[in-house]
């Protein structure tokens, strides 16, 4: 199994993958792809990638790009350690979760990319639409969280990942954020298969 990445290891959706390669044991050779250079819109990574984007997972003689139907298709095809949880309500909730960060709080993503996370922070105060965003983050995640678990959905899920990197934004830039959001983001950041992404060695800027 084969697995694209961006070159500086950056990307949230080629983390999640990662992430859940890790968590499921499956063996995958992890390859980069030169996004500032253009190099996945040359003709042999297009051929590989529909979307021509990070992630994408090569598995035999098929192919799949974006992050959460790759996710998707793993839980579906390996069996064993589950991505997501085995209640179809509960399942569609993780997968809504992981659809709006993918979707929304643009102004978050982009006054805090993820060059704050794994490389250094910013020292440009949030901006007032990014405040907004931060605010409807923060609800949403409370409300997630409101039941006092160590996870999302009970048990952990890839989910749970994504939501992390996106409070670990602002969580490792320092900016302001509730205890209990800060604690869990911490926490899920210190699971071994995270960890082993966090300490891949990147390339200087």
């Amino acid at each position: 199994m084969l697995l694209y990445v961006d070159a500086q290891y950056t990307s949230p959706y080629a983390m999640s993958v990662f992430v859940g390669l890790k968590e499921k044991n499956i063996p995958f050779e992890l390859r980069t792809v030169d996004l500032e250079n253009g190099a996945n819109h040359v003709a042999e990574y297009a051929s590989e990638s529909l979307t021509e984007r990070v992630p994408t997972l090569v598995d035999g003689d098929f192919s799949l790009s974006e992050s959460s139907a790759i996710t998707e298709y793993l839980d579906e095809v390996y069996p064993g350690v589950a991505l997501y949880p085995s209640n179809p309500k509960t399942k569609a909730r993780a997968r809504q979760v992981q659809a709006w960060l993918r979707s929304d709080l643009m102004p978050i993503r982009q006054e805090r990319s993820t060059i704050v996370v794994f490389y250094q922070p910013s020292q440009v105060p949030l901006s007032p639409a990014a405040e907004i965003a931060m605010c409807k983050l923060f609800r949403a995640a409370e409300s997630l969280l409101d039941h006092n678990g160590e996870h999302l959905f009970g048990n952990w899920s890839v989910a749970d990942v994504d939501l992390t990197l996106m409070l670990n934004r602002l969580v490792l830039n320092g900016d302001a954020i509730p205890a209990k959001l800060a604690d869990y983001a911490r926490r899920q950041w210190q699971r071994p298969s995270v960890q082993e992404w966090v300490n891949l060695r990147r390339p200087e800027l």
